[in-house]
């Protein structure tokens, strides 16, 4: 079958960037069974988010809603995810909060390569094995998938050391692994259904990975759909309905504009009624305030502004309040004995200060700078 979003795709190779070619997306689509319900998938390296609308695409079936979720760096091609999936954020994974176990498939196409000594976090240091990019997004995007939800897992071969085949063994059942249809970046497929880790895993299964990896087995061929004999994989439906976290801690101006611009309340539209400005206007008080009311008001702000004198003169003022050390000495002398003593006690004294600058036109202190304590 031909795919629907592939000729949107500029499938290109550029810094990491191994998109997943037409023909793999297709078979693997065939391993995948949908199901009735509401089913949420993320892609948390999708580039152009062309695999997963696949993906989103074939598993809707029937009364079957499908919820695509992106995440990718490159900026270029996660505004044209943007225009492909139901959301997808411009963010480095590991500067995002996604909900655990809200997701009943993982597309995993990540960046290959070995990793820089700059990237290498705490948990990384204590691997044991080859510290890869591959290693890295697996172990943060996992603990995304409900348990029972679906791994697809698109690597070169060479990248399934012994440790990695472990984690594989450890949190994953029914794991099958094929070539990709495609031998242009040595990639393998590996399909698994997530189960809570148990010990070390299936044996077979981790040497079976660990055998692929140093190349002394060569797996077949991902089945094409037409053939019948892949194995399928049912999509499982959320565990938990409602609203799926889904962030990034460090949001761009451009993405903060869209979320300003989506329709619905905001605290920006609601800022008169939330803070009271402008629904409230100041009135004179009634009477004279006295020197600790001032400081109040001074310390809150509310004399600031431009005034007009009632002479016509113009201001420009400025209130704040200052705290002011007051020490008191006292002296007592002990009439027995003759001793003094001295008594020492610290106030606090609040001194309101108000500048203003005359911004009368043609007087002469126009422009002066005038203090009142």
């Amino acid at each position: 079958m031909a795919l629907m979003f592939q000729r949107l795709a500029r499938n290109f190779v550029r810094n990491g960037y191994f998109p997943t070619d037409e023909d793999t997306i297709e078979r693997v689509l065939g391993t995948l069974e949908p199901t009735e319900g509401t089913v949420n998938i993320l892609d948390p390296c999708c580039g152009e988010g062309t695999a997963l609308a696949e993906v989103a695409h074939a598993l809707k079936f029937g009364d079957m809603d499908v919820q695509s979720f992106g995440i990718e760096y490159n900026a270029e091609r996660a505004y044209h995810a943007k225009t492909l999936l139901d959301r997808c954020l411009h963010a480095d994974l590991m500067d995002t909060m996604v909900q655990p176990r809200s997701f009943g498939l993982l597309w995993l196409n990540p960046p290959y390569g070995d990793l820089v000594s700059d990237q290498v976090s705490a948990s990384v240091s204590r691997w044991k094995g080859r510290k890869r990019l591959e290693k890295l997004f697996y172990e943060r995007s996992v603990p995304t998938l409900q348990f029972g939800g679906v791994m697809v897992l698109i690597v070169p071969s060479y990248a399934l050391d012994a440790e990695f085949s472990a984690w594989i063994a450890r949190h994953f059942r029914e794991v099958r692994v094929f070539r990709a249809a495609t031998d242009q970046f040595q990639q393998v497929v590996v399909l698994g259904i997530r189960e809570r880790s148990q010990g070390s895993g299936d044996k077979n299964v981790r040497n079976h990975l660990a055998a692929v990896g140093c190349g002394d087995v060569v797996p077949d061929v991902l089945p094409h759909p037409h053939d019948g004999t892949g194995p399928l994989f049912p999509v499982p439906t959320i565990q938990n309905p409602g609203a799926v976290k889904f962030m990034t801690v460090r949001l761009d101006a451009t993405q903060l504009s869209e979320v300003l611009g989506q329709e619905g309340p905001s605290l920006w539209e609601r800022f008169d009624l939330t803070f009271h400005q402008g629904v409230r206007g100041h009135r004179r008080p009634l009477r004279e305030l006295s020197r600790w009311h001032l400081a109040l008001a001074l310390s809150a702000g509310q004399i600031s502004g431009a005034v007009r004198s009632r002479d016509g003169r113009t201001f420009l003022v400025r209130g704040d309040t200052h705290k002011e050390k007051e020490v008191k000495v006292e002296h007592q002398v002990n009439e027995r004995t003759g001793d003094v003593s001295e008594t020492r006690i610290h106030l606090d004294r609040f001194v309101p200060v108000i500048r203003a600058i005359d911004f009368t036109e043609g007087a002469h202190t126009f422009g002066e700078i005038f203090t009142i304590r």
